[in-house]
């Protein structure tokens, strides 16, 4: 059986602009995760898209958070072949979500976490807003935190955006980032003060932008000409440092693979590091802990 197709709604803005709404749907569960069957809605939906587009927001289903990251059984039950097969599958979905024709932008309303946050960073821009109760929210790479390490380019994507070295340090050992503090590092290319009006400000930023060039790798990666420099600059002043653990080190070699061999060299290079590093005693240690800690909410 096909995959459903997630909603889309269409905003016209003019004569000129048509922004498409595409909004993450969470199923049963209280926030969006992704799994293997929402990367199938999202791969149906791509193929469904309205042809006269002019541009692409990526909202959430879930008023609490925007992604709160990967299934992690998922992760953690597949043999190797099988998670390596997923996380490939994975990354070709995002990766069209990349190389749409007009530009895109994520709509981050509350926590975006691990490959939540990897899924938004495939966007041209990310437009964030506080929650609608205030309270502060999570952003960032937690997956080092598990003696893992990021599986769908966060490594080559988030130190694109923001301070390099402080984004590659935070990936090393799985230092997230609160939405006030990723605000002042500049991950968010706007932020937008009232959240009932979020998906209006990314509907406005994308209406506002010239169709962008396409190549195969996200917009803003650590590979293009205006961040190879300053991302090389930062992976040699902390590369001992973080390569001290199993996960640093496999952080530190997915930057640098970026860097030498270009965007699929490097989530090649990630998606080896995570297969490998979920077997480990410390990752397996790790893991058990955060289901036996989950299990108790």
């Amino acid at each position: 059986m096909s995959a459903l197709p997630l909603p889309v709604r269409v905003e016209g803005r003019g004569d000129r602009a048509r922004v498409g709404v595409l909004t993450l749907d969470p199923g049963d569960r209280p926030v969006v995760v992704i799994d293997r069957a929402l990367v199938a809605r999202l791969d149906a939906t791509l193929d469904a898209l309205p042809a006269d587009l002019t541009g692409l927001v990526v909202v959430s289903g879930s008023p609490r958070a925007f992604v709160a990251g990967a299934d992690l059984k998922e992760i953690h039950d597949a043999d190797d072949a099988a998670l390596l097969k997923y996380l490939e599958h994975a990354a070709g979905v995002f990766g069209r979500l990349s190389q749409l024709p007009y530009p895109t932008a994520a709509a981050i309303n509350g926590a975006a976490l691990g490959g939540g946050l990897e899924l938004a960073m495939h966007c041209d821009g990310l437009i964030a807003a506080p929650s609608a109760g205030g309270k502060p929210y999570p952003v960032g790479l937690p997956e080092a935190g598990l003696c893992i390490c990021p599986g769908w380019g966060g490594t080559n994507l988030m130190a694109a955006r923001m301070s390099a070295e402080d984004a590659i340090r935070r990936t090393a050992v799985g230092r997230t980032m609160t939405f006030d503090e990723a605000g002042d590092a500049r991950l968010f290319d706007e932020v937008c003060d009232e959240p009932e009006r979020l998906v209006e400000c990314a509907s406005a930023w994308v209406a506002g932008r010239a169709a962008p060039e396409r190549d195969g790798a996200p917009s803003q990666w650590i590979g293009r000409a205006a961040n190879a420099g300053r991302v090389r600059s930062a992976l040699d002043a902390c590369r001992d440092e973080i390569g001290t653990s199993e996960q640093g080190a496999a952080v530190a070699d997915c930057v640098a693979a970026g860097l030498d061999g270009g965007w699929d060299v490097a989530i090649a290079r990630e998606r080896g590091h995570l297969v490998r590093l979920r077997r480990t005693p410390a990752a397996v240690n790790a893991i058990e802990g955060f289901f036996a800690k989950t299990a108790k909410r």
